[in-house]
């Protein structure tokens, strides 16, 4: 599904991506993993045209996107959940939920399978999001970035500041996502007993640069919580 192949990306005259490689595939999570600063959410941002690359490629199912804008990926399938969230404070969930439906045609329904898997958004319809709790707003931040039935899911850190069992209801729903094969889902995560319990394979970066990837059942084996251990 998507295929980021000897991606460089610089902020002035620092290299801050250095030939990174990365596969999804449909079905399965991919987990990023690495200390902070090493270029995870710069990787994140560039995998949305958010930030451009200065050279290499993105493909999504067999088409390059490194020259589309955000919007452009967005309608092509691909969503995308922030660090810290980014909902729209003075809105209401609907109305946030709403906007995850930009790409879509202007009566396009909120999908009621939203309020399935985060049902604590239907009982706060109303409310604004700047109301609601930190672990709250994280569930809103991934429903409005599935409203629109992309093919790629991007998360960068949700478990960053959220209570222990909204941890595990984000679990629930990224393993649930995976195991329907209609997506592919990349992760990014610090906490590393969350990404090792749900990766299907693994990619640890260093400096910009992909030091060690695999499939996810050999995370133990190979170490790789002490490379990423801070």
């Amino acid at each position: 599904m998507l295929e980021v192949k000897d991606v460089n990306q610089y902020y002035g005259g620092s290299h801050i991506l250095r030939n990174v490689n990365l596969q999804a595939e449909l079905g399965q999570v991919t987990v990023v993993l690495g200390r902070n600063g090493v270029g995870k959410t710069t990787l994140l941002k560039s995998l949305m045209g958010l930030v451009p690359i200065k050279s290499g490629s993105i493909t999504l199912d067999g088409v390059s996107i490194s020259g589309a804008t955000p919007y452009e990926r967005a309608r092509l399938g691909l969503g995308f959940v922030p660090q810290g969230r980014e909902i729209f404070g003075r809105l209401t969930v609907h109305e946030n939920l709403l906007m995850g439906l930009a790409s879509k045609k202007g009566n396009t329904p909120i999908p009621p399978e939203l309020f399935d898997l985060f049902p604590v958004l239907k009982q706060m319809l109303g409310r604004r999001g700047g109301d609601l709790s930190g672990g709250q707003q994280q569930q809103l931040a991934i429903a409005r970035a599935l409203a629109a039935g992309p093919k790629l899911l991007i998360l960068d850190e949700p478990t960053e500041g959220i209570q222990p069992n909204i941890i595990k209801d984000i679990g629930r729903v990224i393993r649930m996502l995976a195991d329907r094969g209609n997506m592919a889902i990349v992760l990014v995560e610090q906490y590393y007993d969350f990404a090792e319990a749900l990766a299907d394979r693994y990619v640890v970066m260093e400096r910009g640069e992909v030091i060690a990837s695999g499939p996810g059942s050999e995370m133990q084996t190979r170490g790789v919580r002490q490379l990423v251990a801070i």
